[in-house]
């Protein structure tokens, strides 16, 4: 098999593989050296970088055999699908071929497990040096650590790529007893535990000294997939918040369910997740990473999942109106993020303008405030929108019919990913 036959089989296996993220990391061109890495160039794929320029990664496994039987991986070692694998030698080769053409800016690798996790790691690591040592590679690489590998291959990795991730992939353990007993929690869990651990010594470490080794600089993420078992929203959240906790994350991503093959869904589900309730997920996570929310706030006396009519911040809005209307001239900063309509940008924005004087409800669409939602929460020198009426009924319907407006396609439509 060539080269290209063998990248055909490996890219569009990582397809389903979400969690691709931007570096965050910032390093310069040096001399002798091929590339470079800075948070505003580098990023996922088919993305777009804060200049406004396309920006990709070549998003690849190391190989799709798989001693692993996990019911939901397209890779998994009973499914029949062509199998083939990169020497390091060439991914190495068409990684750098790539960067010089202009297709990429760097690379995400990730790999199924062949033989074994060390084995499969050994291999991973083996391509990063000959990209970083032989070649003088200097861009952005993203790697995955395989659970269940050696804490020095983990160190190794760590050393040569600018971000990890270790996928948890399901929700709960018993998750992972069913439909992935290969992997254990512990497995998953320990390699994350080092990655934090490891990272937190180095950035210490180069506060005393400016040239010590950078242990993957742009943190490390991971993924979950929603649906292919029971686990309720806020299941899911209250793990995604103990993560962001206890092991820094930079990104927790999510991702519905595909069927490896159509129609041929796992026996607990019945129906295809539907991406809108991936959507109100990544909504969520946006919440409690820069909004100051918790995840058992976003979910009222016994409920599990969210409305899948209304984003999670509206939700939450009507079912506590004692917080409500807030009064935006007088608001602190934390307050106004709460309410619907209001983001980080608008909410600044509204800080800065009030110094000047008292702003009133019209001034508000100015600053980028989306009137539809926040003008029921909102008043302006205790006044709220002029011949503005509202019942609980018709507020909810009000904010049902704003959501469905700025969404392509109507709630719980399962779309294809690729």
């Amino acid at each position: 098999m060539d080269v290209l036959e063998k990248l055909t089989i490996l890219t569009d296996a990582a397809k389903y593989d979400a969690a691709c993220t931007s570096s965050g990391a910032s390093r310069p061109a040096k001399a002798g050296y091929v590339g470079n890495t800075t948070s505003t160039v580098s990023g996922c794929c088919h993305s777009f970088s804060a200049d406004g320029r396309c920006i990709s990664l070549l998003k690849v496994l190391m190989t799709n055999f798989c001693v692993y039987d996990c019911k939901y991986c397209v890779n998994r070692r009973s499914n029949d699908t062509r199998r083939t694998m990169f020497t390091p030698r060439e991914l190495s080769e068409l990684t750098l071929q790539f960067y010089r053409r202009n297709y990429i800016e760097g690379l995400f690798l990730s790999s199924g497990v062949l033989r074994s996790p060390d084995y499969t790691m050994e291999q991973m690591i083996k391509t990063l040096r000959l990209l970083r040592e032989e070649y003088r590679f200097n861009g952005y690489i993203h790697a995955k650590a395989i659970p269940g590998s050696s804490p020095e291959l983990i160190e190794q990795l760590g050393l040569l790529a600018d971000r990890l991730s270790v996928n948890i992939e399901l929700p709960s353990e018993a998750g992972l007893r069913s439909l992935a007993p290969d992997k254990t929690k512990g497995a998953i869990l320990a390699p994350m535990r080092q990655i934090t651990q490891r990272n937190l010594q180095a950035r210490e470490e180069l506060m005393k000294y400016r040239h010590a080794p950078r242990f993957a600089p742009a943190g490390q993420s991971t993924q979950l997939i929603v649906g292919a078992t029971a686990d309720s929203d806020l299941h899911i959240l209250r793990l995604t918040q103990g993560l962001y906790d206890r092991y820094r994350l930079k990104r927790v991503f999510y991702s519905a369910y595909v069927p490896v093959v159509e129609h041929a869904l796992l026996p607990a589900r019945d129906v295809k997740p539907p991406l809108l309730r991936e959507h109100r997920l990544y909504q969520a996570d946006w919440l409690l990473r820069f909004y100051g929310f918790r995840a058992e706030e976003l979910f009222g006396p016994q409920q599990e999942n969210f409305d899948l009519r209304l984003d999670p911040k509206c939700g939450w809005a009507i079912t506590h109106p004692e917080f409500f209307p807030v009064e935006v001239n007088t608001a602190d900063y934390e307050m106004l993020l709460r309410v619907p309509g209001i983001g980080v940008t608008s909410a600044r924005r509204i800080l800065r303008a009030r110094r000047s004087g008292a702003l009133r409800m019209e001034e508000l669409k100015k600053l980028g405030v989306v009137m539809k939602r926040a003008q029921y929460f909102l008043t302006a020198s205790g006044r709220m929108t002029q011949g503005l009426r509202f019942s609980r009924e018709s507020l909810l319907s009000g904010l049902i019919a704003a959501e469905n407006a700025s969404l392509p396609q109507a709630e719980g439509v399962q779309l294809s990913l690729f």
